[in-house]
């Protein structure tokens, strides 16, 4: 059974950091891209950040020079360092693993696995 579980949201002031983690559990995913996907009221969820197998990162133009993906093949788990967060990143941060291996990104309808969602909130 493979879960992932997702630690780390909170609230946060404006120009604060937060740190999530995802650890998952079941099969080993060193072949999988993984990343973060977040997904606030009545919007789309969107890509924040991915990490392919060979460690390439890409991020959403919106996060760019804030945001810091990283994995840890070992313990299976992946990482989102989040500085200067600002009152638009307000929404619900899933961890996911992708379906396909050895994909250079990921998309939403590809996932093959989804964390619990952490609720992450920066106010003004």
């Amino acid at each position: 059974q493979v879960q992932l579980v997702e630690s780390g949201g909170g609230l946060v002031q404006a120009g604060g950091s937060l740190s999530l983690s995802c650890a998952a559990s079941g099969r080993t995913f060193s072949r999988y891209a993984m990343g973060w996907f977040r997904q606030a009221p009545g919007k789309q969820r969107e890509l924040v950040a991915a990490i392919t197998s060979g460690g390439s990162t890409n991020y959403a133009e919106s996060v760019k020079g804030r945001f810091t993906i990283s994995r840890d093949n070992a313990e299976n788990t992946v990482y989102l360092q989040m500085n200067s967060l600002k009152p638009e990143d307000t929404a619900v941060y899933y961890c996911a693993v992708d379906s396909v291996r050895f994909q250079s990104t990921m998309l939403s309808s590809r996932v093959g696995y989804w964390g619990q969602g952490t609720q992450v909130t920066v106010s003004s």
